[in-house]
């Protein structure tokens, strides 16, 4: 409402890309504010933190949301949301239950890693290459549903955001383990 309100529009378009993540949250965002203004159409454009930022350096869009913005100093930044991502487990893992596990407990793990381009995996990359620890990647996916559902279906772990976990429910197919470091 409030780049409505900014820009003086009543009508038009309003363009947003968003990471997919945000796509647990954002559609019940723009519902209020579609109410608010129904002249102004929405596109909502899902996708990875890489083809965000190519389409941010095309100027594609008028809002990004991001959970890592890129330092350009022509942006304007707001902080409205945040981002946890937890280490997520099938409910019968060993760590499962567990209490501050030590980081390096994750040595070793099959691990379900998002697609590279994933603002999600860099940010995993970044913490296990900053704390020495080395999972064996057993599946690279492109969505985190069908990271969700690797886990359940007992293949491995992964870190996602929590936002994930809140919008499909735990269903008691897996569990979010208490790892030292994380929440990122």
């Amino acid at each position: 409402m409030s780049v409505a309100d900014l820009k003086g529009m009543k009508q038009g378009q309003l363009r947003i890309a968003a990471i997919t993540t945000a796509k647990y949250f954002v559609p019940r965002l723009l519902g209020p504010f579609c109410q608010r203004y129904p002249g102004i159409d929405i596109s909502l454009k899902v996708t990875n933190h890489q083809n965000i930022q190519e389409r941010m350096a095309n100027n594609e869009d008028d809002l990004y949301i991001v959970s890592d913005p890129p330092d350009q100093p022509d942006l304007k930044i707001h902080t409205f949301l945040p981002n946890p991502l937890v280490v997520i487990a099938p409910q019968s893992h060993p760590l499962v239950g567990k209490s501050n596990v030590p980081i390096k407990a994750l040595n070793d793990e099959p691990f379900i890693m998002r697609e590279p381009g994933s603002g999600t995996r860099k940010a995993v990359q970044r913490l296990f290459t900053k704390h020495k620890v080395d999972v064996k990647v057993r599946l690279e996916l492109g969505s985190n549903e069908a990271i969700t559902q690797a886990i359940a279906g007992g293949l491995g772990i992964s870190v996602l955001s929590h936002h994930t976990i809140i919008s499909e429910g735990t269903r008691g197919d897996f569990a979010v383990l208490d790892v030292d470091h994380l929440p990122i």
